[in-house]
């Protein structure tokens, strides 16, 4: 959802019930054409819920209207929402309260409006490189990935995409890990990495057809990517205008397929997209490695606070709005707190539907 005071937000979503239509805040840069609208969900195996008259559902119990081309998405956004990770040294600090933490938007304190700790449901998307490269280190992924939706809360929904140059969906949202396990276990290792696409298209579906208001955002991969329409800045704006999902990388680096160059940039973009929405990236040294990794993440996933707050700045101003979020205990001093690097604020002004004519 996104955080702005007392305002319509509209989303403009494309006519597939699986992918938004791009969307861009005031004075973004000009997308190419190609790039106009964004990459999109393909149906694989299974079929995925079409929308009815009145739209897919959304989140929370929204509607998505039909409006000309797509669909648009009337909501009143009041709170800006972070999820945030606390440790002390390498540590989870699971005893905070309220009065612990302080937030700053662009450098002016904020005032906490909500605050929880508790094992939130989530929906998670794994989103999980089918390119050839990948194909001996599947099973093991695959294990790794399942392990982690059974590590986390019972009630969180999960779906499955493998992408190579194309992103294909192999398992709509379920909390049944026998399908999820039919959906990775859907390999035909192809292509080229688009992972940028793959990452815009599924964050788009989260806030489309995402059940739970927290939403993660799984990425497992062994390359750079070589195949998307989206550069690396327009994807992390776009996930970041959604105020979309927390995004987990596991980069399988190891090995003498990639060259020094492509590891670092691949490395590079990977830390960047976690990075500025509050996750971590990982790069084991072998595919043994991601068991653990995959534990880690659900417990991270399960140990975050939940913070709200109203943002003092009107919501017609533009830009990007950088957040700081800090912890600190008496007698302890502060600890450091991980949590996303900020938002977009994207307000549009619903349209008053035309006069019907007698």
């Amino acid at each position: 959802m996104h955080p702005c005071n007392n305002a319509v937000l509209a989303i403009v979503l494309s006519l597939t019930a699986v992918s938004l239509g791009a969307q861009q805040s005031p004075k973004a840069p000009p997308v190419p054409s190609s790039t106009s609208q964004a990459p999109s969900l393909t149906v694989d195996r299974d079929p995925v819920r079409s929308p009815d008259a009145e739209g897919p559902a959304t989140k929370s119990g929204e509607t998505l209207h039909k409006e000309g081309e797509g669909y648009v998405l009337h909501t009143d956004v009041e709170e800006v929402i972070l999820n945030a990770t606390v440790l002390e040294g390498s540590k989870l600090v699971q005893d905070l309260k309220k009065e612990n933490f302080q937030i700053f938007e662009d450098g002016v304190k904020q005032t906490v409006i909500s605050f929880q700790h508790t094992d939130l449901p989530v929906s998670i998307a794994l989103v999980v490189d089918n390119s050839g490269s990948m194909s001996k280190k599947r099973p093991s992924v695959n294990k790794s990935a399942l392990d982690l939706v059974e590590a986390s809360n019972p009630q969180d929904e999960a779906f499955v995409v493998n992408f190579s140059d194309e992103a294909f969906i192999d398992q709509e949202f379920t909390s049944n890990v026998n399908k999820l396990r039919d959906g990775l276990g859907h390999i035909e290792s192809r292509g080229g990495t688009a992972l940028y696409d793959a990452v815009v298209a599924s964050a788009d579906k989260l806030v489309a057809d995402a059940k739970r208001p927290k939403q993660v955002l799984v990425i497992i991969t062994d390359g750079e990517d070589n195949a998307s329409t989206l550069t690396l800045e327009q994807t992390i704006r776009r996930v970041q205008q959604l105020s979309g999902p927390v995004i987990y990388s596991i980069g399988l680096l190891f090995g003498d397929e990639m060259s020094r160059a492509e590891v670092r940039h691949a490395r590079r973009a990977l830390e960047m997209l976690s990075g500025e929405t509050g996750g971590l990236a990982f790069f084991p040294k072998s595919i043994e490695q991601v068991d653990d990794i995959a534990a880690e993440v659900a417990r991270d996933i399960r140990s975050q606070y939940t913070l709200g707050y109203h943002s003092t700045k009107p919501t017609s101003e533009p830009g990007f709005r950088r957040v700081q979020v800090t912890a600190e205990v008496p007698g302890k001093g502060k600890m450091n707190v991980r949590t996303r690097t900020g938002y977009f604020p994207v307000v549009r002004v619903a349209k008053k539907p035309a006069a019907t004519k007698k």
